[in-house]
C-alpha cells in the first residue's frame, strides 16, 4: 500500500482535518503552544519522500529514554507493522487531535466528534452535549497550553495498534447558564488537566485513519 511505503512530512494540525491528518506523519518542531485557531494549511511545510525501508531492516526509533521497556517494545512492534509510523511525528500529531477533540466537545461539534472517536468513546461524548444542552448551559473553554506528552503504554495485537498517551495541559475553563451569566469557572484562572487517552488503528487497512478509542483522567 502506498501510505505503508511512503513517510509524510508533518504538515500543521489544523481544526477540520480528519484524524489521519495529525497522526503518523514527520514532526519538524516542537512547538508546545495551541493557537486559538489552527493553520487553514496554506503554509503548511513541503511533503518529503523518504526511500521505502526493505522488509528486513531494523526498525530504528529515537525513543524516550525514560520510556519503560513494554512500551518501547510496542512501539517497535507497531512500527515494524507500520512502516510509516513514526513516534516523534505520532506524539506531535496527538497533540493536534487532544485540541481538536476538546475544541469539538465545547462547541458540541458531534459531527467532528464522530469522525475522530470509535462508538464508545462518540456515545460518551454525546450524552454529555445532550445533558448540557438540555441544562442549557454552554462551555467558553480554552486550551492554552499542552505541557507535557507522553506514551504511557503501546501494543499491537493482531491488527490493531493502540497507543495510550497521557497530557497535561492549562485550561481556563467558564460554564454558562441560559443567559450567558458565568456560573462556574474563570477565563483568568487557568487549571491543570491530566488526561490519558488511547489511539488505535488497523495497520492491515487501507486507511491511515487513528481514532480516538478511549479516555481516562490521570
Amino acid at each position: 500500500m502506498i501510505f505503508e511505503i511512503v513517510i509524510l512530512a508533518m504538515i500543521a494540525a489544523f481544526l477540520g482535518m480528519r484524524l489521519y491528518s495529525v497522526l503518523g506523519q514527520r514532526a519538524e518542531h516542537e512547538e508546545e503552544i495551541v493557537p486559538n485557531r489552527f493553520d487553514n494549511g496554506e503554509n503548511a511545510p513541503a511533503q518529503v519522500q523518504d526511500a521505502p525501508k526493505p522488509a528486513n531492516t531494523v526498525v530504528e526509533l529515537n525513543t524516550n529514554p525514560d520510556m519503560l521497556p513494554s512500551v518501547e517494545q510496542g512501539v517497535r512492534a507497531i512500527a515494524a507493522a507500520d512502516r510509516g509510523f513514526d513516534i516523534s511525528a505520532f506524539l506531535e500529531g496527538a497533540k493536534g487531535a487532544y485540541a481538536m477533540v476538546l475544541d469539538a466537545f465545547w462547541k458540541g461539534d458531534k459531527e467532528t466528534l464522530r469522525e475522530l472517536c470509535d462508538d464508545d468513546v462518540y456515545q460518551g461524548f454525546t450524552f454529555a452535549i445532550d445533558a448540557r444542552e438540555a441544562a442549557g448551559e454552554t462551555l467558553d473553554n480554552t486550551l492554552i497550553r499542552i505541557e507535557d506528552t507522553m506514551i504511557r503504554d503501546a501494543s499491537l495485537d493482531g491488527g490493531t495498534a493502540r497507543v495510550t498517551v497521557r497530557f497535561v495541559s492549562d485550561i481556563a475553563a467558564v460554564t454558562r447558564d441560559k443567559d450567558g451569566q458565568v456560573i462556574a469557572g474563570s477565563l483568568d484562572d487557568a487549571i491543570e488537566s491530566r488526561d490519558i487517552w488511547t489511539f488505535m488503528r488497523d495497520v492491515n487497512s487501507a486507511s491511515p485513519d487513528w481514532i480516538l478509542d478511549e479516555t481516562d483522567e490521570g
